[in-house]
């Protein structure tokens, strides 16, 4: 391509900015479509692939085209730069949908055994009572952040307490929580 099929290319994709230049972009798309593929081809895509990431850069043209500066790059590394990145795109969203099937995530989750649902009520009714044990003011803190999932900044606001308050009255509260448990269970 030489330079006067640079300012060509260039005074095209300005009718198409400026205009919606229906002729211009045929023009264009004619001309830059079929390289635009076979260069996605040669970087390994499937031919259909290649078709629709071609038919989304030259949708990118038509309505941004006014993006394009004639002065920073010819329209050809304009829109070539466009396809590198939206095969790159294409690409990490294709890792991204692959599953791991060992993923515990998408494991069912076992069915827990009578001796296990009876351990569990044990140590619910265990923290239960502990929380019970707590100053009213940190039982207040650990019921507002962890059964109505309040922030510490919300509690800060509803009690009208600082926030530091807030934050040592909780910290307090799992302190004296984990001693009386590891009481218990000793």
């Amino acid at each position: 391509m030489d330079a006067d099929d640079k300012q060509r290319f260039a005074a095209l994709a300005r009718a198409v900015a400026e205009r919606r230049d229906q002729q211009a972009f045929a023009i264009l798309f004619d001309y830059f479509a079929p390289r635009l593929k076979s260069w996605l081809l040669r970087q390994k895509m499937a031919s259909g692939e290649a078709e629709e990431l071609v038919q989304e850069v030259m949708i990118v043209l038509w309505h941004k085209a006014g993006l394009y500066d004639s002065s920073r790059s010819s329209l050809s590394t304009w829109l070539f730069r466009i396809a590198r990145n939206r095969r790159i795109d294409l690409q990490r969203r294709a890792r991204t949908r692959i599953l791991d099937e060992d993923d515990p995530a998408l494991q069912p989750v076992a069915e827990i055994g009578a001796d296990e649902m009876l351990a569990n009520d044990d140590r619910d009714a265990q923290v239960r009572e502990a929380v019970n044990r707590l100053p009213e003011e940190q039982r207040d803190m650990l019921r507002a952040a962890f059964f109505l999932g309040q922030s510490h900044s919300e509690i800060a606001e509803s009690t009208g307490l600082p926030l530091g308050t807030v934050k040592s009255r909780i910290r307090l509260a799992f302190g004296k929580l984990k001693k009386v448990l590891e009481a218990e269970n000793a």
